[in-house]
Formats: structure tokens, sequence, C-alpha cells
């Protein structure tokens, strides 16, 4: 599709309320953004609503658009006693879904008797703030609060490594209403959208009696279904905002209206089947007790829809860019001096990626010395001199991300061995490198900040880009240590060996083990204690679905791929058989996050709340919960070799 087509498609979605066709969404293209072109338009637009999810499907070849979805719907917001106390409420995620996603918190509006809410600023620590953009992703709240205001922006860019000592958001001023309307905490707000284009929504109270649970139960079950299928339907998707979109769509009608329970409080209160888990350097909710599994490839959500010739190359070299990241790499060669095309072309499809047929790399070449003709006479050096430093960086980190992918997978080494979620966190950083390329393809300068912090993103890419380097570095030297170990202790009585990811449940502490598959359930048990520094205080069963299993059991003589460890009245250790792993002697542990909790805390739900203590609490409840998890408790803590030291008793 051209810009002008996407343009009119968007502009169509933004103002179509009833279930529409493709074919009626073409006929608006034609009309208002090319008549001529398109040939495949069609299907183009089909690849797009699915792979890019910019519309609900309706069933019988129709589609919803989101405003359609949304626009009649009420929904509900339950001020914390924290903002009662302050005469304020922060918009932040609390219209999540429900509002234009164009549109940012800041720039909603709301009502109060038909009479519009003056809004305030609110100063403090922005970790005060963060709770309230949570729902966008604990990773993006920071980047909601830089994006309330320049000053923000400004003070965020000064230290990519520090949050701001203060910064300033755009609150509702509450305090009337809070007095005339007697609110007090439990009681919630209605919410009614008055335009979903522009933001805009009404509030009603709602006493904290005034819905009866029976009736909020019946919002849970619905919302708890529509994530279910959210979940089947997109599998993590492009981001939390998307999946809880999707959720409210296959929630039904149910979902979309009241009585309910606000979004933040049935995510992080109510609901026991669905949690935030880890994504690569994202979150995303799933399925409570499960881990979004790793891919070998680059995320599919980068994949175009209606690519063009180049891109469709690109794409079979599993490199799935568009043609303007080609361009910005011309622009690098322009501003290192160096016009060479092979140079170029190496930059763009590494070796490791596999070498280009005659053809293809004819065509490649032809492009490229045609898209340096276009911009050798306009390029400005001098002019450059800002941008140039910086896309020179993004452009060195984009390819070294897609070389370290393709000598990964067509490598001789054992996925299991890898640190967590390894190529979802290579596929986001590439993702975000060539966000970046795209729109540094550029002669005219963004403004300073802008390029303040776009550079920050990028020291924070490449940081993470190392991170995730050295981590398989380690890997694969204990995956080479592992083999040597395996054929000098050959053992023909040992069995099959099996690798085992052991992760507890709701928080992100896991063990991957490379263990001999004579091992019993039981034998598991005592590992798990062990490993956990937990002291046997509980009872303890192994299930698989619904069927307990006997603790006698040997590994290899489970056919499941997943067994449950139920430990007590709140712990649940998930085991996931990846993979055999040959013959072999004990146990290794190969893999792993994060320190264990202790046995005696409260459960996972529990345990998260502590470590958010730890990291933005008072002096006061820190050292509270220091008591509960123990001094000098270190979320972080992991290693290998202590592990193993552990496991040597095996």
């Amino acid at each position: 599709m051209t810009e002008n087509q996407e343009k009119a498609l968007y502009s169509f979605l933004e103002n179509t309320v009833s279930p529409f066709s493709l074919e009626d969404a073409v006929a608006h293209i034609r009309k208002h953004g090319s008549p001529r072109g398109g040939r495949h338009l069609i299907a183009e637009l089909n690849s797009l609503m699915e792979i890019r999810n910019i519309a609900f499907p309706a069933g019988n070849q129709k589609w919803m658009s989101r405003r359609g979805c949304f626009e009649k719907a009420r929904f509900a917001i339950s001020p914390t006693r924290e903002e009662l106390l302050n005469g304020v409420l922060i918009p932040g995620h609390r219209c999540t879904p429900f509002a234009n996603p164009i549109l940012l918190p800041q720039e909603y509006e709301f009502f109060w008797n038909s009479q519009r809410i003056p809004t305030t600023t609110s100063e403090g620590d922005p970790e005060d703030f963060y709770p309230y953009y949570s729902i966008f992703g604990e990773e993006y709240a920071p980047q909601y609060v830089a994006r309330d205001n320049p000053g923000n922006e400004k003070a965020f860019n000064e230290d990519p490594y520090e949050d701001p000592v203060e910064v300033s958001i755009h609150v509702l001023d509450m305090r009337n209403i809070y007095r005339s309307s007697t609110f007090v905490p439990g009681d919630r707000f209605e919410v009614r959208i008055l335009d979903w284009k522009k933001g805009k929504f009404a509030l009603e109270r709602v006493a904290k009696d005034q819905w009866n649970e029976e009736d909020l139960r019946s919002w849970l079950v619905a919302a708890e279904q529509g994530f279910m299928e959210s979940f089947a339907a997109l599998g993590p998707g492009l981001s939390t905002e998307e999946q809880i979109a999707f959720a409210y769509w296959y929630g039904g009608e149910r979902m979309r209206t009241v009585p309910a329970y606000a979004l933040e409080e049935f995510l992080y209160e109510k609901t026991e089947r669905i949690e935030t888990v880890g994504y690569g350097i994202e979150t995303r909710f799933w399925y409570a007790g499960r881990e979004i599994p790793d891919s070998r490839e680059l995320e599919k959500s980068q994949i175009l829809p209606d690519r063009t010739l180049l891109e469709d190359l690109l794409f079979q070299k599993r490199i799935p860019i568009s043609e303007y990241v080609v361009m910005a790499y011309v622009r690098d060669a322009l501003f290192r001096g160096d016009t060479d095309v092979g140079r170029v072309i190496e930059r763009v499809i590494p070796r490791s990626a596999g070498s280009l047929n005659g053809r293809d790399r004819n065509f490649l070449t032809g492009y490229i010395i045609e898209v340096f003709n276009e911009f050798r006479d306009t390029y400005n050096r001098f002019a450059d001199k800002n941008i140039g430093p910086i896309r020179q960086r993004i452009g060195e980190l984009h390819t070294a991300v897609i070389d370290l992918v393709a000598r990964l997978r067509k490598g001789d080494l054992d996925e299991t061995s890898l640190p967590k979620h390894t190529f979802i966190i290579l596929s986001q950083i590439q993702e975000h490198a060539a966000t970046v390329l795209e729109d540094l393809n550029t002669d005219k300068e963004p403004p300073e900040s802008d390029l303040e912090a776009i550079d920050n993103s990028i020291d924070s890419m490449i940081d993470t880009y190392e991170d995730i380097r050295e981590l398989i570095n380690e890997s694969m030297n204990n995956f080479r240590q592992r083999n040597f170990s395996v054929v000098r202790n050959i053992d023909s009585d040992n069995g099959e060996g099996r690798i085992v990811q052991i992760s507890i449940t709701g928080t992100d502490v896991w063990r991957r083990l490379d263990m001999s598959g004579s091992y019993s359930l039981l034998d598991t048990h005592r590992m798990i204690q062990a490993l956990f520094n937990w002291k046997s205080a509980y009872g303890f069963r192994f299930l698989s679905g619904n069927k307990t299993l006997d603790s006698k059991l040997c590994l290899n003589e489970l056919n499941g791929t997943e067994v449950s460890y139920e430990y007590g009245p709140k712990w649940i250790v998930k085991l996931i058989f990846l993979s055999a792993s040959g013959l072999v002697k004990g146990v290794r542990c190969i893999a792993g996050a994060g320190s264990a909790p202790p046995e005696t805390l409260d459960g996972p739900i529990r345990f998260r709340r502590y470590l958010d203590i730890l990291e933005n609490g008072s002096s006061s409840e820190k050292r509270k919960v220091q008591q509960e998890l123990g001094e000098g408790f270190d979320p972080t803590a992991f290693n290998a070799e202590t592990c193993n030291t552990i496991l040597k008793e095996f």
C-alpha cells in the first residue's frame, strides 16, 4: 500500500462504527487515497488486518474498528487512597483500551455533570507515578511519564541510567468532586465515552456497595474468558495494550459494560488465571503459571504484509526490514565517506546470514546504486554531523544483532543451553534498531531533545545486547563443557538425559538442569528444595494435568512435557521438559535467574509486592520487607556454579 492509501485506511477506521468488509475499506481507499495501483489491495489489506491487528474479526468476513467496538462502551476506574488524599485522578492507563490509541493520557478530556474537569500538575518521585502506567508495560512506564511534558523529557534525557529526582505530570483536579460527592475509598467511577476520536470521557460516581457481587462476578468470568481467547489468538501480541484490546473484544458485550471491575483491579487483585510475565526485555500478560515460549525466528510482527521485491528478498534471508532501513544504511555510507556498494550489502546482510545468488546480488546492488545516485546530489555531510554518528551507532548494532541471530540459528548449539528468551530479546533489539534507522533515514535534523532521547535509547539497547551476548557466550562454554563431560562420563546404566526447566510460577525465578533421566520425581523434589533453599516444611505432590503422579516415577517414564510440583498451599513450580540430552551422569545447572523467595512467604503475589517495595518503597517499608526476605536478600542473585556445588550431593 502507498502512503496515501494507508492514510485513507486509518481515516476509514477512525470514522467507521459498524461492521465492515474489506471491499468497503478498499472502496474508501480508492476514493480518498489513490484510485490507481494496488491491484492486490484486498489481499494486502487482509494481511495487514491479520498481522498488525488494526481491527477485530467480526465473523462472516466482516471486521469491526476500535471505535465501533468501544465508543458505546462503559468501564470503571477505582481511585487509589493516595489520589483521594491529594484530590487528584491520574488518567495513566485507566482508559485502556477504550481510548483512541494515538492519544496520550494527558490529552484526554474528562467531564463531570457536563462540565469539563480542570487539570493541574502533581510533582513527585517518578517511581510514585509508574504504577499508574504499568498496564502499558512496566518497561514503558518511564516513557509515558517522560512524554507528559517537555520538562520531564529533558530531565530523563540528562542521565539514561538514573531516574530524575522529581517529575511533574498532568492530573485531574478532583478536590471539589470528591468533596461534593462524598467520595470515599472503595467508591468507583463509571466512565462513559463521549467522543472516542478526541478522547473525551464522562465520569459518574458509583458507591462501593452499589454494584452487587454477583454482577461483578459475571464480569470477571467474561474478562477471564476474553483474555484466554486473546492469548490463544494473538499469542504475546505486539504490546500489552493490543492484548487487552482483543480481550475486551473476545470478552463480548458483558466485558464492555458495567458493573465491572477497574482493569488494574482485575489484573492485579481479582484474577488468578492471568499474570504479568517476562517477554524478553518487555512484559506481557499471560496464562498464570506459564511462560511464553522462545522462537528461533525474528518477530513475526515485523513481517510486512505488502512487501516490495527488495523487502521480500531480505525477508527470505530472515531479515524483516523495510526499504527505509536500507536507505538509512546508504546515508550511513555517505556519512562514513565509504560508498563501496559491497560493504553496504555486508552491513545489511552479514555473511553469516548466507550468500546471495547472482541475480539477487545484482538486484540489491542496482537498488543501492540507485539510492546512492538519488541521495548523493543533495547529501551534505556537515548538515548530517549530528544525525550521522547516531545513525552509524544504531546501524552497527542492527548489523551485529542480525549477525548473531544468524550464527545462533545455524550453529551446532542446543537451544536449551541458551539464556531464557534469547531470540525474543534479540528480536526486540533488532525491531527497535530498525525503527530508529527508519526514523533517521532523513536529511532533516530532528529537535535536539529527540536526538538525545534516541541516543540514550541506543545506549540502553547496546547494553542489553552486550549483556545477552555475554550470557550466550557463557552458555556456549557451559554447553561445550557439558558435552565434554557427557563423552567422558557415559554410563549405559543411566538412561537418556533430560533438559528440565524448573520455574516458580508467578515469579521470574527459574533454573535449567541437565540431568539423568534415571532420577525420580522424589529426587527432583529434593533438588528443588536444595536449589531454592527451602526446608521441606510443607507437603508436596507432582501433577500432570489433574492427575497426581507417583513420586517414584523416573523422568524418562514421563511422557508429558510439563509437570506441576505443588509445595504447600501457596507455591507451584513448573517442570518443563525441553529436550533429551544424550547419555549423562548426575545433574548440572546450565542456566537460571533470580533468587528464590522464602518458603514461608505467603505466595508469589506477596513476593512480587515485596520486590516492588525493595525497589520503590520507603526506608521503613524496605526494612520490614528485608526482615521477611532475609537480610541482604538480592532478588537478582543467581550463580550456576553455586547451584552445581549444591547439586554435587545428588
